[in-house]
């Protein structure tokens, strides 16, 4: 399995939602979305929209408006929004619960293929729907408290100068340039979640 950017957008643009649920903001523009994660306007646009028609999020039309979670976040689980965007989690079909198609096997009850298959399968779902948005959440604001860093969608965020936003784009940009952070354990939602943990 593989998150696509589309799915990619919907769910940093959902954890944004439940931050700003979190810090008290009512709603947010689909352009402040957009700049904080630096997406594509116009594409988040079209996501937004689908995840409204799934009932993940609301909208008000007007200068005011902007979009909302339409559930709580601890009833929006990880895995539902991953298939709602991208499909079936199974790498191939016939391991699929969702979408199960029939593949080129003679005998599937006894290939070793689909077993392996359906235990990637198994993990990756279990992880995906154990974890709520309110979990991710949780995690991200504990990490960004812990760093000082002022939180989106709060006075003290609004209140940065330009030149700070400008110099924090600077530094996303120069990091995406130079080589991949290495990523360990602990830098994962569930060790944040769970500590010491194993699928």
């Amino acid at each position: 399995m593989r998150l696509s950017k589309k799915g990619e957008y919907a769910l940093r643009s959902l954890i944004n939602l439940g931050i700003a649920t979190e810090v008290g903001r009512k709603l947010v523009q689909v352009s402040e979305l957009a700049d904080s994660e630096q997406l594509p306007v116009k594409f988040l646009e079209q996501i937004m929209q689908e995840l409204k028609d799934a009932g993940l999020v609301a909208s008000v039309r007007g200068k005011f408006g902007g979009y909302r979670l339409a559930r709580a976040p601890r009833t929006i689980k990880i895995g539902e929004v991953v298939r709602l965007i991208d499909g079936p989690l199974a790498p191939i079909g016939c391991v699929s619960q969702s979408a199960y198609e029939k593949c080129t096997c003679p005998d599937e009850t006894h290939c070793g293929l689909r077993m392996l298959m359906l235990d990637v399968r198994n993990a990756i779902a279990g992880i995906l729907d154990r974890y709520t948005l309110a979990d991710v959440v949780e995690v991200t604001l504990r990490k960004l408290r812990r760093d000082q860093i002022p939180l989106p969608f709060t006075p003290e965020a609004e209140n940065a100068s330009s030149s700070a936003r400008v110099s924090a784009r600077l530094a996303r940009k120069l990091a995406g340039r130079s080589a991949a952070p290495h990523l360990t354990e602990a830098d994962g939602v569930l060790h944040q979640l769970l500590g010491d943990y194993s699928i």
